[in-house]
């Protein structure tokens, strides 16, 4: 079956929508240090208001264990939807309370909404079911339907995403419609070359990916804290580095998997090492089997590729007509190890085909890098969720919604 969209719901004027949008952006003292998530549920909140419907948005934001807590509140994610629809956004202080219903009481036709932390109430997480759908059923006398845009959580299976689309009829947005056309893109007949660029800190993280990926990629980048792990199976070694000894074994056979499919599997072959973690810390560029021969020895500390192998990832990605990045080269938040980072993000802006930003810190980098959003084919929303995809694994969030 196909993913229900928006266009299967017909007129929804006079309509209450609820929005269940992924707005866990990252906050400073109750400020917002990334906006994107919320810039990208305009489209969807963008149709519904234009449509006459009364909107209700729903989200979670950080993990609040179950109970309100002020620093995860989504007032500020409020004000900043206000300015951004250029009108006012009504906001309750609860989830299903008072302040929630009497704020949906009062939208007339175009109005938004939008109601207090989801997991202020641990209805919301809960692993039981009956408690779960209990929260859902109070979340649904908000609304008459439901429009699921929060990419970000499609992989979980809570109450707002699962079973709030059951009890209510329900729908993709414009968000999620776009992520699954991307990913799809990735997983079925991508144009070629393609290239996977995997970064982070654990190999373990990556593990379903590159699994599932390696049978159908023409090239696999490895940097970021796992290439350590990397280049311990091949021998080497890495001093105070990242190291995931237990995953040796694992990346050994991925290397002998490449090999035999004749995946162009591409290592560092230069580092930066640090005397210690931090931006004011010594550092040297090393060959990427030489970590301990420098003055830092054994507690070396590798912090990014080096530029040898940031140019040879560039003209790599360049050259191919399908990219998907996850994960950071480097240290990219101290700027003396962003330099890898930042090489990969702009040969990314320089594809002729599809490029794909894999969402959660490759997100954050390539915009605290400077980098515009629309440089890129597409940033996901959802990097968890992202690769959960892309490991072919079910995801109830869009399961829900008619995907198989």
């Amino acid at each position: 079956m196909a993913l229900r969209t928006l266009s299967t719901l017909g007129s929804l004027a006079g309509k209450r929508v609820i929005v269940r949008a992924d707005l866990n952006v990252p906050l400073k003292d109750a400020v917002i240090t990334d906006d994107g998530r919320v810039r990208a549920t305009l489209p969807t909140l963008n149709a519904l208001i234009n449509q006459g419907a009364r909107v209700i948005v729903c989200s979670h934001l950080g993990r609040p264990d179950g109970a309100p807590d002020p620093k995860y509140s989504l007032e500020p994610v409020a004000q900043r939807l206000s300015e951004l629809l250029g009108k006012p956004v009504a906001f309750a202080r609860d989830t299903v309370g008072e302040s929630a219903r009497e704020a949906v009481a009062a939208l007339e036709d175009g109005d938004v909404a939008i109601i207090e932390n989801l997991r202020f109430n641990p209805g919301e997480t809960a692993k039981d079911d009956a408690t779960r759908r209990a929260f859902a059923e109070e979340l649904a006398t908000l609304g008459d339907v439901l429009v699921s845009d929060g990419f970000g959580v499609v992989h979980r299976k809570q109450a707002s995403v699962y079973d709030l689309a059951e009890i209510l009829p329900s729908a993709a947005g414009f968000l999620i419609e776009k992520e699954v056309d991307v990913l799809d893109r990735l997983t079925e007949n991508p144009e070629r070359p393609y290239t996977v660029v995997l970064g982070g800190s654990k190999v373990s993280d990556k593990l379903g990916v590159i699994d599932h990926l390696l049978p159908r990629v023409d090239r696999l980048l490895i940097g970021g804290g796992m290439l350590f792990t990397f280049l311990a199976a091949q021998g080497h070694k890495v001093g105070s580095s990242l190291l995931e000894a237990d995953q040796l074994d694992t990346v050994r056979e991925y290397m002998r998997r490449a090999e035999d499919s004749g995946v162009e599997l591409v290592l560092p072959t230069d580092v930066v090492v640090a005397s210690k973690f931090g931006a004011d810390a010594e550092h040297v560029v090393t060959s990427a089997d030489g970590i301990e021969d420098t003055a830092f020895g054994a507690s070396g500390l590798g912090l990014d590729i080096g530029p040898d192998t940031a140019e040879r990832f560039a003209a790599v990605v360049r050259d191919s007509k399908t990219v998907f990045w996850n994960g950071p080269m480097g240290v990219f938040e101290l700027a003396p190890f962003a330099a890898g980072t930042k090489a990969v993000a702009q040969a990314l802006t320089e594809v002729d085909g599809l490029s794909v930003v894999g969402g959660g810190d490759s997100a954050a980098a390539v915009r605290q890098l400077g980098f515009a959003d629309d440089a890129f084919g597409h940033i996901s929303t959802g990097g968890g969720a992202s690769l959960e995809f892309l490991e072919g694994k079910k995801l109830p969030g869009l399961e829900v919604l008619g995907w198989q």
